[in-house]
């Protein structure tokens, strides 16, 4: 069991602690840039989403 425990973390075929940082660095940084656009989108989306509910 200790021998299991020990290859598990001497693994490194799995996504590492750096990689999901830059991951959700960068996804941060493309919200941040698109913050305006992405907002006129979600506002226009739900504007849609009610005009149509208001139909049925």
């Amino acid at each position: 069991m200790k021998n299991e425990i020990k290859r598990f973390f001497k693994e490194e075929d799995g996504i590492g602690v750096v990689e999901i940082i830059l991951i959700l660095v960068v996804l941060i940084g493309l919200v941040l840039v698109f913050k305006d656009r992405l907002s006129k989108l979600v506002d226009n989306i739900f504007k849609t989403i009610e005009d149509s509910a208001g139909q049925v």
